[in-house]
């Protein structure tokens, strides 16, 4: 026998079956038992938030009292109300351009001028010729003056001869006399009348070398030079380009061919430029066109906004986006329009309280949210949706006019603070 009392002939695993009831063993089953309650802890946790998750959960918005403003967006451009193009009928060399860009002028100011000499030569012409004719018409008179007593004195001879004499051909030939020198100072006197006929054209086109502003206004753009040739064969060349009044513009849109029905004159709108951000002009629509213009596939018709430009901000050109106010409603009920597109998703097929541990442990397939189709009837009837214990309930509406964020509601079991569903934001997995 050894110290400890021991049997020699047993081994370690005997040793250890016969330990006491505190020893290995029993901590052992200890420990698998704590493991089977912490898994089915877990479980229970697992299956309660399915159960969480399968419960849909909804955002909402209250249906609000207020003004509703429906408006219409186009873009276009500045233009002065009234812009003439300068141009010239006459061909010939720039000598002098008086007037530059930005300058102010006034109706009948010379802008600039052809050079002169051949038409002051074309003039000194035709007053010659004027004279010229002027002077065969004093020549045609004096013919007819000799004529007219010649035949006189034949006249008085033939009435002391008794008719004897002269003879009847010398009579004849009197009088023929006479009337060749009435024609001869017809026909110069019809020269005159042509003399001074070119006169007057030579002279308004040495007028016209001069070109002048039409109105009292300010040069937006010049075309010309001194010395450059000025060709005026086949249409009249622009070369100045002037706006009347830059304090009254006109903003020139594009209305889509949707909106149209919905602009009309007098209908007031704001509109920005980058040129000044941050900074609304207003306008007003002054007309609205009727004749359709097509770009890129799209119709649009043309209108035009009266401006005030008092401190010359604008200039022309520059591009403006408008908003037309088409439409003002005071004090009425407004939904947001993601009530009005929101529709709730199937009811699920599959109880949650019947999903397995296996099933809340492996994740299902997605499945998608529901679509929001707008639900509003072509007659303005819509639903919405409102939480009733939980549930989305159904509600029918009728709508009015919309602003593309905001609709009005025209009747309906609805009130301001109605919280009125507008997307689910949690569901089933």
């Amino acid at each position: 026998m050894n110290a400890s009392g021991s049997d020699p002939q047993r081994n370690p695993l005997q040793e250890l079956l016969a330990e006491s009831p505190g020893g290995f063993l029993s901590r052992h089953w200890r420990w698998l038992g704590a493991a089977a309650i912490a898994l089915v802890v877990a479980a229970v946790l697992i299956l309660r938030a399915g159960s969480d998750a399968d419960a849909p959960q909804y955002r909402t918005e209250a249906a609000v009292r207020g003004g509703l403003v429906v408006t219409v967006s186009a873009t276009g451009n500045l233009q002065p109300t009234n812009q003439v193009d300068v141009g010239s009928e006459l061909s010939g060399i720039v000598e002098r351009v008086l007037v530059d860009d930005n300058d102010r002028v006034t109706r009948g100011q010379v802008l600039a001028q052809l050079d002169l000499s051949k038409l002051r030569d074309a003039v000194a012409r035709t007053r010659a010729s004027l004279a010229a004719a002027e002077a065969q018409v004093l020549q045609a008179q004096a013919t007819v003056a000799e004529a007219r007593a010649e035949l006189a004195r034949y006249q008085q001879v033939a009435e002391l001869s008794g008719g004897k004499v002269p003879s009847r051909s010398e009579m004849d030939s009197a009088e023929a006399r006479m009337k060749r020198a009435s024609a001869d100072e017809a026909s110069a006197q019809a020269s005159v009348t042509q003399a001074r006929a070119s006169l007057r054209t030579d002279e308004t086109n040495l007028q016209k070398a001069s070109i002048r502003s039409p109105i009292d206004g300010i040069v937006l753009s010049r075309a010309v030079e001194p010395g450059q040739t000025v060709a005026a064969a086949f249409q009249a060349p622009v070369l100045f380009r002037l706006a009347e009044d830059l304090a009254q513009m006109e903003l020139q849109v594009d209305v889509d061919e949707a909106d149209v029905g919905q602009v009309q004159v007098g209908q007031a709108a704001t509109f920005t430029v980058d040129a000044w951000p941050g900074r609304r002009y207003t306008a007003v629509i002054t007309r609205v066109g009727y004749g359709a213009q097509e770009k890129d596939g799209v119709i649009s018709y043309g209108a035009i906004l009266a401006v005030s430009n008092d401190d010359l901000s604008l200039r022309p050109g520059m591009t403006g986006t408008a908003e037309i106010t088409t439409l003002t409603r005071e004090s009425v009920l407004l939904v947001t329009n993601a009530a009005l597109r929101f529709t709730p998703p199937a009811a699920e097929s599959e109880p949650a309280q019947q999903r397995s541990v296996t099933s809340a442990l492996v994740p299902g397939p997605m499945r998608m949210a529901p679509k929001r189709v707008r639900t509003t009837q072509p007659d303005g009837t819509a639903r919405v949706w409102v939480l009733r214990e939980g549930q989305p309930i159904a509600i029918e509406v009728k709508t009015g006019a919309s602003n593309g964020r905001l609709t009005e509601i025209t009747g309906g079991e609805i009130e301001a603070g109605t919280e009125l569903i507008t997307e689910m934001v949690a569901g089933p997995t």
